[in-house]
């Protein structure tokens, strides 16, 4: 086995040791003429930054001539195939320059130097044409100035009033994409200020590039000839140009007037080949007039409520572009309409009627499922790989308040493929039965809260389900849990604020207690506590933030932070005390993606700690173990099997006396990394890989006794945490994806030499612990979806 490691390895290092050149294949290219085999671009510039290096030569590249585009295609990671290369042409040169040139006037840099550069290799009748495009940008011009120059006053003051939004900068880099940027700026904010009929059309800039000291008369020709070349040279040197924001001539009066919103009409059961225009004409319908608006309906399917309180747009207000948009993709948020349009129509001078078209969904259906999936909670984080089967029934028009119902039932095993640490094929059996109500609104006593008023996509959730788990030979639970929640989501420029709070989340569990269990309390007294039966009565807050950022699109993060406590009030009940969990359990979890032109970079963090303050010996001082946290399996610590790895360096668990080696902390520490690569593609079929890395643990917080080393410490936090490395295969499917992953223990908590760490020099694939337990280094997952 060491022998194929070590061939593998040398043949990947000969492999990333040949040029690029050697590891590509030319197809279907034209025998003994120069085709284009590659093109590159080397930029320099005075003071360009990294970032800005980066950004103007990812852009360049496409403003080559498409007779000079190399359409290269990577292959297995290491391989490249070029197909049907054009025929090279030199006046192709000419027109990529200028294309170059003109994107670079665009960006700010207006004095580039372009030179090209071209030569050829022979390969049997392959004629070998190289392109070099050797730029130096020079300086960006800069901003000096900035003047908002408009005729009508009452506009003039709304600019003078939000010009701390300009984008607009002295001393900032010009370029013509700042410049309709901050154009649109103002034509948004005219039209939310009631200026509904001026356009982006209506407004101009006027840049200045002449030194107002030519503009002095003067009678010697030479002192003019002077001034001229001192410009050119401080023109070239440092760039500066003024900047007039003006509005174009105005023949149509109405583009200056402010327009108020007047009746707004809802037509709640519009069919989707119904003609907007035509249904305005049409007089069969149902009219119902309310102070705030009109619903015009040939069947009574709707309340009217709904509409009105997803409706951002208000009788005698000025008319406000972002909230006209706002309410139509809101009512498109709410599940009962499948579309949502809306048309203006102007009345009078000064007023504007508002017309939305609601286009109802299918009420009723049902569906079924088969799933491969972990189960996850909303502050919970969870890791159990399984398949299941579902049957669900969908109401989205319940009692015509557009309130979704939805009814499931799911029956699932848990299955161990590779019959890891000699546990049986089918570990796990359950069954569960849900129903769940979905209210378009805030549904509570206290009146509307201020605060989320601005907030989109409002909704209250009540929610019931019971479950049954069978852990083969070791326990049964049954569940049966309720609870009554809202979610809201605040929209931010660069992404979006979901919020989760569920003031009251009631749980009540019944555990029995197996043969195989029984045995291994007897062994392991100190398991007692985990498996105590208790309820919980709990309330959750959880966040999630999305960040898209603007000046790196291809950049994503994702922020999630959760908190639950437990027990806080009731559990001061006399009759309630030992029958409740009472715990603070909090969770935080960060991603980021960063996207390239064929590949990806990923990160993960994640951080839990459950903290049990109740006093009571009969639930114990550990959380319940089904809110702790587990690690390993197909999405955590990937070169463990799951809830295998823990709790800390403890060698507790692996024993050889028994089988039952799941493992539950009080806290969770979990780090990942993955380079996301392609292989092939076949059309939307895709098979990529990646190279990973995850690093973590879990532990108990509070002192055990009888296993110290399970306890967190920062001391031993560098002794504590586990690694391992890998890689694997994705096959996309587009609608879903199978992944396959392999991977190595490279530092081992549990491992009782080396400090943990593996050796290269006495490489094994398994061991054997000092209990004499054989425990496997690698492991292979299989699950449905990216880890993260």
């Amino acid at each position: 086995m060491l022998r194929v490691i070590g061939l593998m390895t040398l043949v990947l290092v000969f492999l990333s040791s040949c040029s690029e050149q050697r590891r590509t294949v030319v197809r279907n290219y034209p025998p003994n003429k120069p085709f284009v085999y590659s093109n590159k671009i080397n930029l320099t510039g005075t003071n360009l930054t990294k970032d800005e290096k980066k950004r103007l030569s990812t852009e360049l590249e496409n403003y080559w001539d498409d007779s000079l585009q190399v359409q290269k295609i990577q292959q297995f990671g290491f391989f490249y195939k070029i197909r049907k290369p054009p025929v090279f042409d030199s006046t192709n040169i000419y027109r990529s320059v200028n294309f170059m040139n003109a994107y670079l006037n665009a960006q700010g840099y207006f004095y580039p130097q372009l030179q090209d550069s071209v030569f050829t290799d022979t390969l049997r009748d392959q004629i070998r044409t190289h392109v070099i495009m050797n730029i130096d940008v020079g300086k960006n011009v800069t901003i000096d100035s900035v003047s908002y120059d408009l005729t009508d006053s009452s506009l003039a003051q709304l600019t003078r009033a939000n010009i701390q939004e300009s984008l607009l900068k002295k001393g900032k880099p010009y370029t013509k994409q700042v410049i309709s940027d901050d154009l649109e700026r103002l034509t948004k904010l005219y039209r939310q200020n009631g200026y509904f009929k001026l356009t982006r059309d209506d407004l101009k800039a006027v840049v200045d590039t002449v030194d107002t000291k030519l503009l002095t008369l003067t009678l010697d020709p030479f002192k003019q000839a002077e001034l001229i070349a001192e410009n050119a040279r401080k023109r070239k040197e440092n760039p500066a140009w003024d900047i007039s924001i003006q509005n174009r001539p105005i023949t149509d009066s109405s583009k200056l007037t402010r327009f108020y919103i007047g009746n707004i009409f809802y037509y709640p059961d519009t069919r989707l080949y119904d003609i907007p225009d035509t249904l305005l004409k049409q007089k069969n319908f149902t009219e119902q007039v309310f102070r705030s608006g009109t619903m015009r309906y040939r069947k009574n399917l709707f309340r009217y409520r709904p509409m009105r309180e997803h409706t951002y747009l208000t009788r005698g207000e000025l008319y406000n572009e972002n909230d006209f948009y706002k309410s139509i993709n809101t009512l498109g948020q709410i599940n009962a309409w499948q579309q949502v349009d809306a048309i203006t129509k102007t009345r009078g001078k000064d007023s504007l009627d508002i017309h939305f078209f609601l286009v109802p969904a299918i009420r009723q259906s049902f569906s079924v499922d088969l799933e491969g999936s972990r189960n996850s909670a909303d502050v919970v984080t969870g890791n159990t790989l399984g398949i299941s089967t579902s049957l669900t029934y969908s109401n989205k028009n319940v009692w015509k308040q557009a309130i979704q119902s939805l009814a499931n039932i799911r029956t699932g095993i848990e299955v161990n493929l590779l019959q890891q640490n000699d546990n049986p094929l089918l570990q796990t059996f359950q069954v569960s039965a849900g129903h769940t109500y979905i209210f378009p609104r805030i549904i509570q006593p206290f009146g509307n809260w201020r605060s989320l008023r601005s907030a989109e996509n409002k909704r209250t959730l009540f929610a019931i389900n019971g479950a049954y788990v069978d852990r083969r030979t070791y326990y049964q639970i049954r569940s049966l849990a309720t609870s009554w929640g809202y979610e809201w989501r605040i929209p931010k420029p660069t992404g979006d604020n979901i919020w989760l709070y569920k003031p009251l989340n009631v749980e009540l569990y019944g555990i029995t207690r197996l043969p195989g269990l029984e045995l291994l309390i007897k062994n392991n007294p100190f398991l007692k506590a985990s498996f105590n039966e208790g309820n919980i009565v709990s309330q959750t807050l959880s966040f999630i933030k999305t960040i898209n950022s603007l000046k790196r699109p291809n950049t994503s993060h994702y922020i999630r932070v959760g908190i639950e406590e437990a027990g806080g009030l009731f559990g001061l009940l006399p009759g309630l005390k030992n029958n409740i969990y009472r715990y603070m359990k909090l969770e935080a979890e960060y991603r980021k993606l960063s996207r390239f032109r064929k590949t990806e970079l990923a990160y993960r963090a994640f951080a839990g700690v459950g903290y049990n303050y109740s006093n009571s010996a009969q639930i114990g001082r550990t959380l319940p173990f089904f809110k702790q946290f587990i690690a390993g399996g197909p999405y955590s610590m990937r070169a463990w099997g799951l809830r295998q790895l823990g709790l800390g360096s403890s060698i507790f668990s692996d024993t050889v006396n028994s089988t039952y080696r799941d493992r539950f902390g009080d806290m969770q520490l979990e780090f990942n990394f993955e380079y996301r690569f392609p292989i092939v593609n076949f059309g939307s079929f895709k098979i990529s890989s990646a190279a990973f890395a995850d690093i973590g643990n879990i532990w108990n917080v509070k002192k055990n006794n009888d296993d110290p080393e399970s306890r967190f410490a920062i001391k031993n936090l560098a002794r504590d945490l586990a690694i391992g490395v890998g890689t694997g295969l994705r096959f996309d499917f587009s609608y879903f994806l199978i992944r396959f992953d392999l991977a190595y223990r490279v530092k081992d908590p549990a491992r009782e030499y080396n400090n943990g760490w593996m050796s290269f020099r006495n490489f094994v694939w398994s061991e054997t612990r000092s209990s004499g337990l054989k425990v496997n280094n690698l492991a292979l997952q299989f699950g449905i979806g990216l880890p993260f």
